[in-house]
């Protein structure tokens, strides 16, 4: 088995973070990971991506040229990776943000409102958690203790007061694809 991803958005949506989570979540598994972080020079509002491969083998490239499962937190992310995806991917993109594109038929679309979400929530810094919920539902690529055993360990006791909110927004992601 073997799962590609490509998670693309602007800094500061927590794009790397998501694709460090599913890497992490996956090692604690076992299994062999690959996270390749892109990014420009501008620390917020510029374009960030990862490519996450997670393998019960060893990994031959941690490259992610034709994501099978891309994940999307903004329209110019969409318009610039969509094209790559093969025929049958999985396209999860966040409806809050992107509306008014052209999906393409060939491809398996799933729209997750992570800003609304993470509004109701009441603090719209877990939209990333809630996609990450969704890309966990979707893919099956780990299981959900390992994402909270994750997520504990990223937090750390500093921020353990912040665990509850990212485990809701990561089930909230996961109800909104079920």
């Amino acid at each position: 088995m073997e799962k590609q991803f490509l998670i693309a958005g602007f800094g500061g949506q927590g794009v790397l973070l998501i694709g460090q989570l599913v890497a992490k979540a996956a090692m604690l598994e076992g299994r062999e990971v690959s996270w390749m972080p892109s990014y420009g020079p501008e620390m917020r509002g510029g374009e960030a991506n990862c490519a996450v491969v997670v393998s019960d083998e060893q990994i031959g490239s941690p490259l992610v040229s034709e994501p099978p499962v891309l994940v999307v937190m903004n329209k110019p992310s969409l318009t610039k990776f969509m094209p790559m995806m093969p025929c049958n991917g999985t396209l999860l993109y966040n409806s809050s943000l992107i509306e008014g594109v052209e999906i393409r038929a060939d491809i398996r679309a799933i729209p997750v409102p992570c800003n609304e979400i993470a509004e109701k929530l009441g603090n719209d810094r877990v939209a990333n958690m809630v996609m990450l919920g969704a890309v966990q539902q979707v893919s099956g690529v780990c299981a959900d203790e390992s994402i909270h055993t994750t997520l504990k360990d990223w937090l750390g006791e500093k921020k353990a007061a912040m665990v509850a909110i990212n485990e809701q927004a990561i089930a909230q992601g996961r109800a909104a694809v079920q």
